[in-house]
């Protein structure tokens, strides 16, 4: 949904950067979830604006700077319940964190990591048996299946990807 990049004056507002296509839906969100290594809190928004490609919020309770200080770089997220509705062949990149990755022939590669938003495609971050971290662009070439439901990923692993 978004990370806070930093403060925003004195009042606790923070700017967050958005990992969302349409950063028009924090007007419509009444809380979100902040998540840093230690803990998650539920913050209800009491405001919105926006700054070039930024959203600025106000958390109520949250009412200087010092408040929101050591949340910075902190994600929020949003409960499932209020996520986009999600098109064929769209997933939400928390789902596919952890999953089994396996070749076309069938052959264990290794698991994937992370997900990196390019913005031409993502590009899935697969971490090798060995420990190596190799990327695959999420193209339909690349890509052949993602199962929800036994949680693995068929990929061909295309020339010159691992060299």
């Amino acid at each position: 949904m978004g990370v806070i990049t930093q403060t925003h004056g004195i009042r606790g507002e923070v700017k967050v950067f958005p990992t969302t296509d349409d950063i028009k839906r924090f007007q419509k969100l009444k809380e979100v979830i902040l998540e840093t290594e230690k803990e998650r809190l539920t913050l209800e928004i009491e405001g919105v604006k926006f700054f070039k490609q930024f959203v600025i919020l106000k958390f109520k309770n949250y009412d200087s700077i010092n408040d929101m200080e050591k949340y910075k770089r902190a994600r929020l997220l949003i409960p499932r319940e209020k996520a986009v509705k999600l098109k064929k062949d769209e997933y939400f990149v928390a789902d596919l964190i952890g999953m089994k990755v396996i070749t076309e022939d069938g052959e264990h590669f290794g698991t994937l990591k992370n997900v990196l938003q390019t913005g031409a495609n993502d590009v899935y971050v697969v971490e090798t048996e060995e420990g190596k971290e190799v990327l695959l662009p999420a193209i339909k070439e690349c890509v052949l299946k993602i199962d929800m439901e036994e949680a693995v990923i068929t990929v061909h692993i295309m020339d010159g990807l691992l060299a």
